[in-house]
């Protein structure tokens, strides 16, 4: 079967297509999935030089989320049948024809969703969930600024903020991507690259500030975006694109009297699987009732994988990126 591999930790751009052997052993709780799309995210561009928090063993496959097919299942496996469509959040290892993956990962879909839908809603959409309903605690109106709203994590976060009732404002770095946002349900867009962010963010809600901010972006966007926070406002901690961590200002923490909040929708599966089945369902629900469209920017032969995870590492995609495993 055709696989992307990561030999070693030099980088996306060394990734390699080659034949490997297709799986045949799975354990009892298992299945195979023959593999129709996979997602790509802005973290295989990390894990692939070692600067994810998630570091598998070498050699391995990039991507995180797929949709596909049953193709054997093993003897304990009671909620799925061979012929399932699926969408599976996999972590790494998705762009290669076939991959087991363990039943409770596995997540069937409604026959009106589609393949490229389903693979592009697990990790973006599932970690918007996540963060906007577990760890945001809002409520209906709220103002929830969103950095980075017109790539992958941004835009699926603009979506799930809609879909909540929640006034989300975009944050982005031209007019073209504030337009996106906003086709996709920004009531309102911030140029990130104005002279006065924490001003401009600070004048919703009457002059009181923002209720909340989803940050994917980090750098230099974070500290004027907190400071834009209301009493009492929440700070979601979503990831870093821009590279650099910053270091955010206890004091303005204390004074505000700020909820800081980690997302990392990974340990959240883990440890309340329960409440990821129930985020998927949800999802997929939305999904069939047009609450929730999938911006998908392009989809590439998985040939050219190297070409799309270009594009994710020059923050110039808006939306997502898929690769289409299957021939």
């Amino acid at each position: 079967m055709k696989a992307i591999i990561c030999k070693d930790l030099t980088g996306y751009k060394d990734l390699s297509l080659e034949t490997i052997e297709a799986p045949k052993e799975i354990a009892d709780n298992e299945v195979i999935v023959e593999v129709h799309m996979a997602a790509l995210n802005f973290f295989d561009t990390l894990i692939t030089r070692g600067k994810y928090q998630v570091k598998p063993e070498l050699p391995f496959s990039p991507g995180g989320e797929i949709s596909g097919s049953i193709i054997k299942k093993g003897a304990a496996v009671t909620g799925f049948e061979v012929g399932d469509r699926i969408m599976a959040y996999v972590g790494h290892g998705g762009i290669r024809e076939q991959v087991i993956v363990a039943e409770k990962q596995l997540v069937k879909l409604p026959d009106d969703v589609s393949d490229d839908v389903a693979a592009s809603v697990s990790i973006t959409y599932g970690t918007a969930m996540h963060g906007l309903m577990d760890q945001g605690d809002f409520k209906k109106g709220d103002y929830v600024a969103v950095l980075g709203a017109a790539g992958g994590a941004g835009l699926a976060a603009v979506e799930i903020a809609k879909a909540m009732e929640l006034a989300p404002i975009a944050i982005a770095s031209s007019e073209e991507k504030l337009q996106l946002a906003k086709d996709h349900g920004a009531v309102d867009g911030v140029l990130s690259t104005i002279d006065d962010l924490k001003g401009k963010l600070k004048s919703y809600n009457d002059g009181k500030g923002l209720d909340g901010i989803y940050d994917c972006v980090g750098g230099d966007l974070a500290e004027p975006s907190l400071r834009a926070l209301k009493w009492k406002g929440r700070f979601l901690v979503v990831g870093f694109a821009a590279g650099d961590i910053p270091k955010i200002p206890l004091n303005i923490i204390m004074l505000k009297g700020i909820h800081v909040s980690g997302v990392f929708w990974g340990r959240f599966i883990e440890e309340q699987p329960e409440d990821f089945k129930h985020h998927m369902k949800q999802l997929l629900a939305w999904c069939q009732e047009g609450k929730l469209r999938p911006h998908i920017e392009a989809v590439y032969p998985i040939e050219k994988t190297v070409d799309a995870l270009s594009i994710i590492a020059d923050r110039k995609a808006t939306g997502k990126l898929l690769i289409k495993v299957k021939a």
